[in-house]
């Protein structure tokens, strides 16, 4: 009797844990979730917009990677991810993954230092030089006699990619084209981490989105134009570029709603608090 008694109790047992598993599978299949991967600059916006998309439409969640332009735009394109976050262009060697592309906002690259460093403008030749290495010592452009520390966003960073394109930091090497950065540069991932590594640097030099600007570190001018938003708008602030979400032609509804609140009056006001939007 007592035997029995433990064989059925047992089968109840393996039963309801069947019964609580699939109801796990279940419920993990009716929530709805949207992978979003890629570039810092982009993530930060993505948080925002994700909280309140979540409030407007709870049923849906959204993870955020913020993992740098390069995996974003592979994760986009071998489908590991809904969504991909870029900012830079997409470059030719990756027109191949067939990818949407979808301008969210708009965004310039601020070059910044330590605030107490005299040097406030630069030509974009002057950059490039320092970030090069050719100009290795403040004295040589009207600053302090102390040696230059460049800090640089590591590889497969949107901002990196847009940076030395725009200001010319790249050299083809065996008929591919490289990055002519400085081998001594300081490499931190994430515009918070360079900001960081300037602010604490007294002759550091960088580049971060114009969005992690605050008073820890000093924007320059570059010839004679700040990097604001009217500049960049005008055109006249050469170092700026477009901030993508990337995705394939075939879409869910989530997703395609998701990306019509991004753009919708409410969305674009989140990304205004950090970038230009564009509608």
């Amino acid at each position: 009797m007592k035997t029995k008694l433990l064989v059925s109790l047992g089968m109840i047992l393996a039963t309801g844990a069947v019964f609580v598993g699939c109801g796990s599978a279940q419920d993990q299949g009716a929530s709805n979730t949207i992978k979003v991967v890629g570039s810092t600059t982009v993530a930060a916006p993505m948080e925002k917009l994700d909280e309140a998309y979540a409030l407007v439409n709870p049923d849906v969640t959204i993870e955020v990677q913020g993992v740098g332009s390069s995996a974003g735009v592979k994760a986009a394109g071998d489908g590991t991810a809904n969504i991909g976050m870029a900012s830079r262009e997409i470059k030719e060697s990756e027109k191949n993954l067939g990818l949407t592309e979808t301008v969210i906002a708009k965004d310039a690259i601020a070059v910044v230092t330590h605030p107490s460093n005299s040097v406030k403008d630069l030509t974009m030749e002057q950059v490039k030089d320092i970030f090069e290495g050719t100009i290795t010592n403040w004295n040589e452009i009207g600053g302090a006699d102390a040696d230059i520390i460049v800090v640089c966003r590591e590889d497969g960073s949107g901002t990196r990619s847009a940076f030395e394109e725009i200001v010319g930091l790249e050299k083809d090497f065996n008929g591919k084209t490289v990055s002519s950065v400085v081998q001594t540069a300081v490499i931190q991932e994430g515009n918070g981490a360079v900001k960081a590594t300037v602010a604490s640097q007294e002759n550091g030099i960088g580049f971060v989105s114009l969005g992690y600007i605050d008073d820890t570190v000093a924007p320059l001018s570059i010839g004679g134009v700040e990097a604001t938003v009217e500049n960049t708008l005008s055109g006249n602030y050469k170092i700026s570029r477009p901030l993508l979400i990337l995705t394939k032609a075939e879409q869910s509804s989530e997703v395609t709603e998701f990306i019509d609140f991004i753009l919708s009056d409410a969305g674009q006001e989140i990304v205004s608090e950090s970038y230009i939007p564009v509608n």
